[in-house]
């Protein structure tokens, strides 16, 4: 064992070694300054820069969607120079609307689904957007919501639930001050509808279920219900769509005149199952109502009956106007249904847009193509099947 004096001897003599060590070093440094001034370049391979393995994977990800996107391009505009030498057109100058024209005329196609018909687009229209890089070099995410899987629906949530918190400051303030919200700038719910699950996961470059989806729609129709949301429109506006485009004006037809100085609007071809017919509503008129030249007692059904009287009723019309129809072919139920649609669409030559609108919306002005279901063989029925018996 060492004692308090043996320790404190050696304890000088490092210290008397590293003071000598220390002179040693700044003598040689004043020696060979020339020396010292000369920089050394240290190997590139030395400074690589550590890239995570995500990273390395979305690199490899995006170097082969852009090498197969310049190939689309490429396979492209070859395809658009050969369609405009078969139209005698400029290549240079050959529009996507003269490529849609050539597609129609050289490839016609009586498919009525537009997805089914041939076309020749760009390849950015036609492929999927890809997300661009979430994270930097080191794998450090840029998005502060980037571990819950789906950054852009999560962030989307917050920020609704955000301007909700907001609008609930903003009307306690308003409270204490006695104001009211304003009733013009109110938004119009009526008409509108949220963008599709599909249209959303465009919009968020992400796949959602069906419950986010209904997360995501009930917690944006809160905020649109809240007193204050006009302050939110231009947030809200992007995630919802006019359910129906509103009625074109030059489609309506204009009411021409009969012997009688009154004004009649004649809707042909209206159809329902198998059932043909045309349809004319003059104003002014008493109410009558000539189906084939009897009254309403022609169908001797009520409901059918009802189906006549249906959009009178809406555009509170009921007394206001004559409608004499012409039908033949199919039922009651049938030649109801025709009339119905025809006196929907003269009745559009009668009132005003709003009203126009709402029968729209309560579907009077769309045709209803149903029609019974065949039996198939080897069923009891069109979806009703034979009892199984195992002998």
């Amino acid at each position: 064992m060492f004692n308090s004096m043996q320790i404190r001897v050696k304890l000088y003599a490092f210290r008397f070694a590293a003071s000598l060590f220390r002179t040693e070093l700044r003598w040689t440094q004043s020696r060979y300054t020339s020396i010292s001034s000369v920089t050394v370049d240290v190997d590139p391979i030395m400074k690589k820069d550590k890239v995570s393995k995500a990273m390395k994977a979305y690199l490899e990800r995006a170097k082969a969607h852009n090498e197969f996107m310049s190939i689309q391009n490429m396979e492209f505009k070859i395809g658009k120079r050969h369609l405009a030498n078969m139209m005698g057109e400029d290549p240079e100058a050959f529009s996507q609307d003269d490529i849609d024209r050539s597609i129609q005329y050289l490839f016609p196609s009586g498919l009525y689904d537009k997805n089914a018909k041939p076309m020749m687009k760009p390849p950015e229209e036609v492929i999927p957007q890809r997300k661009a890089a979430e994270f930097n070099e080191t794998g450090r995410p840029f998005h502060s919501m980037f571990y819950t899987g789906r950054p852009n629906y999560c962030k989307l949530l917050f920020d609704i639930v955000e301007n909700i918190n907001n609008l609930n400051e903003v009307e306690d303030q308003r409270l204490r001050k006695h104001l009211t919200p304003d009733q013009t700038q109110r938004l119009e719910t009526s008409g509108y509808d949220w963008q599709s699950k599909e249209a959303l996961e465009k919009i968020l470059l992400e796949d959602i279920s069906d419950t986010e989806y209904d997360n995501f729609a009930s917690a944006i129709s809160r905020l649109i219900h809240l007193p204050y949301s006009y302050r939110q429109k231009s947030f809200i506006d992007k995630y919802r769509r006019p359910l129906l485009i509103k009625t074109d004006s030059d489609q309506i037809p204009k009411p021409q005149l009969d012997e009688n100085g009154r004004s009649y609007v004649t809707v042909y071809e209206c159809l329902r199952k198998s059932a043909r017919g045309d349809v004319t509503v003059i104003a002014p008129g008493k109410g009558t109502i000539k189906i084939n030249g009897h009254d309403i007692t022609y169908f001797k059904d009520i409901q059918a009956r009802e189906q006549v009287l249906f959009p009178l009723i809406f555009a509170n019309m009921v007394g206001k106007v004559d409608v004499s129809a012409n039908v033949e072919g199919g039922g009651f139920s049938g030649q109801a249904g025709a009339i119905r649609w025809g006196i929907a669409m003269a009745l559009r030559s009668f009132v005003d847009a709003d009203i126009i609108d709402r029968m729209r919306i309560a579907g009077l002005l769309q045709r209803d193509y149903r029609r019974r279901e065949r039996k198939k063989p080897g069923q009891a029925g069109a979806r009703k099947k034979y009892t199984w018996k195992k002998r």
